[in-house]
């Protein structure tokens, strides 16, 4: 049996049976397909053409089959004499075509499909004898009769020679004296207790209207026949099951080459696309002959859709320079709703192919229009300005239906016009920067204007769902618009202060177009532009945002989440003018919210950006700190090394002083207290400073290297806070610091003098320069007193 499971839960999907009888096929490498029972085929799809060879040479193996060929089983049941004869013979003998011998026909008909061989050569027996016409003949006696076996066995004749898939058949079958007569027979199912009706449908009901009269015989023919046949595939035969779907292949073509026939004849038409424009255009075609013109062209328009590339290009050429553009402007004018629905549908065909075209058109509209309102304003006359996206704009705007299907679309279109994506770059000219800067300048405050004048107030004025619905395109449309249209935009929110007014939708009792409003303000903080971070800051602009949290409370939902995810982002990049904006304006409103550590790390950058700001040398140290896994200088990254063990307050034992060598070593240890957290180390200092009875002049570096550190006892520790200096046994071992050679020695030759004094337990800590400035050190001899002896240290 053949098992398949589910990949997912492992569930048996199918179990299946290998009988020694049943006909398994292999198609295409990856398919085996099979017949279980009467009407119920089956398939199995493989993804690998190794995993299909696998299962189907199981099956010969069962069956008893070579794998080598592609079926297990014959499926018709030939002796070997007959098959012999198959091959050897020129052609196959069809009885004779009278009414007794129908059944016999249908037979042979049925036999013979299963067999590639055997179609052949009923298919040429059909077409050399003109057998079609006699069966048709036949149809119309056993009609006459009532003869309703006679009919169930054309029926299946008929659809047996539709499944022979020649084009040769078909051109008979479809021509104009046979069509209907082809019809008839497939009415007579014998699965069905009453014939269908479909040549009443087609003489009656179905009516062919000449929106203007086509003069070509042939091509008025060529349009009946695609109808007709159009209707056999979709509604007349029956669904074709897993043996006969690729037997109707040769259908399929035979419509699809009769279209392009269909819209290569009337393209080349002239007087019929030049009557069909004039009409459509002329204000005297009254409202049902101009929605039949726009039927029609919206059909014309779909049909092309079947052309090969270069003849869409041909096709869609021929109606720019007929002038469809202008047509479709003058259309979309009308109060005709109808009429205005499948102008839009014949747009959208226009804008998909070939944007470039249409915004090309709009551009020289604009133009001339423009030279026109000059020379009217000359004369003191006024003009009003219609331009062909404006009129998409107001229809988006205006569209009545409640779920705004058609704003929807125009809206789709308007976003491909403007997307600089599909925009051409050529040596003369951009067209992105010459479209761009037409379409705010003529269309962009109409496009917001529902907006401004929904948000004059604190709340929308009107906040029904319909025009809550019509906001939320504009706005979709506005955030496209902020992400590809870099400074048009810019300046267009920043001098209309568009963000402003669309905050105030933030109230809406709709979440949808809240977030719609909160994504708009997302996508340009996400552009990190200052211009608009001053913008906004200016105009307090996040009082909208924060408003809208607070009242939403406690609530875990989207637009909780969403406004998170916006303060996260400014604090992750550390955006620091709004930073700081934030935690100055609205901190008190916000550092209660301590389910998310979001506010509170944007109030840790804000204190951490104060603190750079008043101490400027601790950015460039952190500067260097965060980024010493970058630096690959030796020297470099010794002096880094120090600097951290310096701060390193674990090196530090309970109980010690550290006395600062001098002003300058001490504001060297304030700069790293922020970074090690030493305020207590910094208040042992302050203290201790009082007590030291002489200040140690450091002619070297400034920050110390090494630290003596002295406890109650009389051990003495050295710690070498140097990654790049070496000390001599282990760090427990009482030191030398006076030896000759050793890291803490000091030159005999240099002035140093120290004094350490213990009080309550703590012991001062004396720095020795570092050994690594020879040059400093080697200046500074001639000006040193020499050491009578070695430093003393007593506890």
């Amino acid at each position: 049996s053949l098992f398949v499971s589910a990949e997912s839960d492992g569930s048996l999907l199918l179990e299946s049976k290998i009988n020694p009888n049943t006909a398994y096929q292999k198609q295409q490498d990856t398919l085996i397909v099979w017949s279980e029972a009467e009407n119920y085929d089956l398939a199995l799809s493989f993804q690998e053409k190794a995993g299909c060879d696998e299962i189907w040479e199981k099956i010969c193996q069962v069956q008893g089959k070579d794998p080598s060929v592609d079926i297990t089983q014959d499926l018709v049941d030939e002796s070997e004499e007959e098959r012999f004869d198959d091959m050897s013979s020129p052609g196959l003998e069809l009885p004779s075509c009278e009414l007794s011998r129908l059944e016999e026909i249908a037979e042979l008909v049925a036999s013979s499909l299963p067999s590639p061989l055997r179609r052949e050569k009923l298919a040429l027996a059909l077409e050399n004898e003109g057998y079609i016409k006699k069966l048709l003949e036949l149809f119309h006696v056993c009609e006459d009769l009532e003869n309703i076996e006679g009919l169930h066995h054309l029926y299946e004749i008929i659809k047996g020679i539709f499944l022979l898939n020649r084009t040769a058949l078909f051109e008979v079958m479809f021509s104009e004296e046979c069509i209907m007569d082809v019809i008839g027979c497939l009415e007579y199912d014998p699965a069905l207790s009453q014939p269908r009706k479909h040549r009443e449908f087609l003489t009656k009901t179905a009516k062919f209207k000449e929106v203007i009269p086509i003069s070509d015989p042939e091509l008025k023919q060529k349009i009946h026949q695609t109808y007709r046949v159009q209707y056999i595939q979709d509604m007349v035969l029956p669904t074709p099951s897993v043996f006969e779907e690729n037997m109707l292949s040769t259908l399929h073509s035979f419509i699809f080459f009769n279209k392009v026939e269909i819209v290569g004849m009337l393209q080349e038409d002239e007087k019929f696309l030049t009557d069909l424009f004039a009409q459509l255009t002329d204000e005297a075609t009254d409202e049902e002959k101009r929605q039949e013109l726009v039927n029609f062209l919206k059909e014309f328009c779909a049909f092309s859709q079947t052309l090969q590339p270069q003849n869409r290009d041909a096709f869609f050429k021929t109606l720019s320079n007929m002038g469809i553009l202008p047509a479709l402007e003058v259309i979309l004018g009308m109060d005709d709703t109808q009429v205005r629905s499948a102008a839009t549908d014949i747009f959208s065909y226009l804008v998909e192919y070939n944007p470039s075209m249409v915004r090309e058109f709009v551009m020289q509209e604009a133009q001339q229009n423009d030279d026109v309102s000059k020379k009217l304003t000359e004369q003191k006359i006024t003009s009003k300005d219609i331009l062909l996206i404006n009129l998409i704009i107001e229809h988006m705007i205006c569209d009545t239906d409640p779920e705004l299907g058609g704003a929807v679309q125009l809206m789709g279109l308007l976003r491909t016009l403007v997307d600089p994506e599909n925009m051409l770059a050529t040596a003369n000219k951009t067209e992105k920067t010459e479209f761009l800067g037409f379409f705010y300048k003529h269309c962009m405050h109409v496009l917001t204007a529902p907006l401004l004048a929904n948000t004059t107030e604190d709340k929308p004025s009107k906040d029904d769902f319909q025009t809550a619905q019509l906001l939320a395109l504009v706005l979709e449309l506005l955030t496209f618009c902020v992400e590809h249209h870099t400074y048009h935009i810019k300046n267009y929110i920043i001098n209309k202060d568009i963000l402003r007014r669309v905050l105030v939708l933030m109230a809406s009792k709709h979440a949808f177009l809240a977030l719609c409003a909160l994504r708009f303000k997302r996508k340009i903080i996400g552009l990190k532009d200052e211009f608009y971070n001053r913008y906004i800051m200016k105009s307090f602009l996040f009082e909208p945002v924060v408003k809208a949290f607070l009242n939403n409370g406690s609530r875990y939902n989207l637009m909780n989440s969403a406004i998170i995810e916006m303060f996260e982002f400014i604090r992750v990049e550390d955006i620091k003018s709004l930073t700081a904006h934030v935690i100055e304006n609205y901190w008190k409103a916000l550092e209660d919210v301590d389910y998310v550590q979001t506010f509170k790390g944007l109030k840790l950058r804000f204190e951490q950006q104060r603190e750079r700001q008043d101490n400027p040398k601790l950015d460039s140290m952190r500067s260097i700190l965060r980024n010493h896994r970058y630096r690959r200088d030796a020297r470099t990254l010794e002096d880094e090394e120090e600097m951290w063990f310096n701060a390193d307050e674990d090196d530090i034992e309970d109980g010690e002083a550290v006395v600062s060598p001098s002003d300058k070593a001490k504001n060297d240890d304030d700069i790293m207290d922020p970074i090690s957290k030493f305020m207590e180390r910094k208040k042992l200092k302050e203290s201790e400073e009082k007590e030291v009875l002489l200040k140690t002049n450091l002619s070297g570096r400034q920050s110390p290297s090494f630290k003596l550190s002295l406890s109650s006892g009389t051990k003495t520790n050295l710690t070498s806070q140097s990654s790049a200096t070496n000390l001599p046994g282990s760090p427990g071992s009482p030191g030398s610091p006076g030896s000759p050679g050793s890291p803490g020695s000091v030159p005999k030759n240099t002035s140093q003098t120290a004094a350490i004094t213990t009080k309550g337990g703590l012991v001062g800590l004396v720095d020795y320069p570092d050994d690594d400035e020879e040059d400093e050190e080697d200046e500074d001899k001639e000006d040193t007193l020499p050491l009578s002896k070695k430093a003393k240290f007593e506890s």
